[in-house]
């Protein structure tokens, strides 16, 4: 058995491997043995087949299994050995040449090697978005929690304000959608005019074209698919079936204790800035996946470094259950590359930087996981026991842990962005940040 590497390029090497017959015949022979005794040939009592017999009919078959198997084992070990960071797999390069007749074999595989290359965290500067709640959207989140937790008055005639349940139908369309909405939702004066002052169990002929303030309502309300949705222009009748007035809860401590326990909340002024730090938590879920979509991005673009393209596009060729022609093997690489650059740049970085999740990680992650959980539920302080009793149950779980993996993994690196990649920190209203963020 022998080894060798030849480095075509920095980015392409080819591996020999030259395997003699005494590194597989005695393990061949020894199988060929077991076939002889245990082969059911007619004409021959079992275990007296001729061992030529055999041979002609299993030899070639088990010679290239054990020689694959050998294969397997000494690449993987090299590659190891010599802490070679390929991509793909290795690929034969001379497989169709070999004669399995000749005793000593050699094998060549072409070899794609990953880049070296340092990290550029310093170009431009990435955006960190902020997302304050502002006045507007904190009085508009008191005025839906009072009308959550208000009292419905039952009415005969709609005015503005109330709330109006009733059936949208159209044939032209197919719709037959029973809803509830407020007339405020309403944008059109002739179908405001038509609405406002209708009776329970009036049929209401409506232009659907500027019938709603947001078009996306047409899909709410109406039952439409989002792409009928805009600019949708039909007749729909709305038969009202029933009008109701909300009457809005005071904001008083019987509201305050039922919003967020007893004592919590004392004032309006406390509840304003309870809905907003609330609000402010949530939208920072949102502006950390911005971040780091945005980092990501500018690795990939700021980080130069060439990869062994023509290789990995014949390994996308070969690898899959199907053989790709080489223009749908391009296409594939071209759609992947921006993935296989920031893998590699991810890499780098925790190999660097130590940021590899560790098992006491995802275990310590997972159980502050379940307590979160379980105070959502009532359960404010679990015991050890119960933590331990549920962490070890989730531990046990491949699928899992894999999920809690990818997800610390995340944790791990967004953390490490905000430290170290170069920031500009911006604040903007939730309105501004949709804007701004996916215009």
């Amino acid at each position: 058995m022998n080894i060798t590497k030849k480095e075509i390029d920095s980015l392409n090497a080819v591996v020999t491997v030259e395997i003699s017959k005494d590194d597989y015949s005695e393990k061949v022979d020894t199988i060929l043995n077991d076939y002889r005794k245990n082969a059911n040939i007619p004409g021959f009592r079992k275990g007296h087949v001729p061992m030529g017999m055999v041979k002609k009919q299993y030899g070639k078959a088990v010679l290239v299994d054990e020689v694959n198997k050998i294969l397997q084992s000494e690449l993987h070990k090299f590659l190891s050995e010599e802490k070679l960071d390929v991509l793909g797999n290795p690929l034969p390069k001379n497989e169709e040449d070999i004669d399995w007749e000749a005793g000593d074999l050699s094998f060549e595989f072409d070899l794609g090697l990953a880049p070296e290359f340092e990290v550029n965290l310093k170009g431009k500067a990435v955006t960190s978005y902020k997302i304050v709640a502002d006045e507007e959207m904190i009085n508009n989140q008191v005025k839906t929690i009072r009308k959550q937790y208000g009292k419905l008055i039952s009415k005969d005639t709609v005015e503005k304000g109330d709330e109006v349940t009733g059936t949208f139908t159209s044939e032209e369309k197919e719709i037959e959608n029973k809803t509830t909405f407020e007339t405020d939702v309403l944008k059109g004066k002739k179908q405001i005019s038509a609405i406002v002052g209708a009776k329970v169990g009036d049929k209401i002929s409506l232009k659907t074209k500027g019938l709603f303030k947001d078009n996306h309502d047409n899909q709410r309300f109406l039952g439409v698919e989002h792409d009928d949705a805009h600019g949708l222009e039909i007749e729909v009748t709305l038969t009202i079936e029933e009008v109701n007035k909300r009457e809005m809860a005071d904001l008083n401590q019987e509201l305050f204790d039922k919003l967020f326990g007893e004592g919590v909340v004392t004032s309006e002024e406390q509840l304003k800035e309870k809905i907003k730090e609330d609000a402010e938590r949530q939208f920072e879920q949102q502006s950390d996946q911005k971040l780091l979509n945005d980092v990501v991005e500018s690795l990939i673009e700021n980080t130069k470094f060439d990869l062994p393209s023509e290789f990995l596009q014949r390994w996308i060729q070969k690898s899959g259950e199907e053989a790709l022609t080489e223009e749908a093997a391009k296409e594939e690489f071209e759609r992947s590359e921006k993935g296989l650059r920031y893998q590699l740049i991810e890499g780098r970085l925790r190999a660097e930087h130590n940021l590899q999740v560790t098992f006491d990680e995802l275990k310590e992650y997972s159980r502050n996981m379940i307590r979160m959980q379980m105070a959502q539920f009532g359960n404010m302080n679990p015991t050890d026991e119960e933590l331990d009793g549920i962490t070890s149950r989730i531990m046990s779980n491949e699928e899992e842990v894999r999920r809690l993996s990818e997800q610390l993994n995340t944790n791990k690196m967004l953390q490490f962005y905000k430290e170290n990649a170069k920031l500009k920190t911006k604040e903007v209203t939730y309105d501004k940040f949709i804007k701004e963020a996916y215009a």
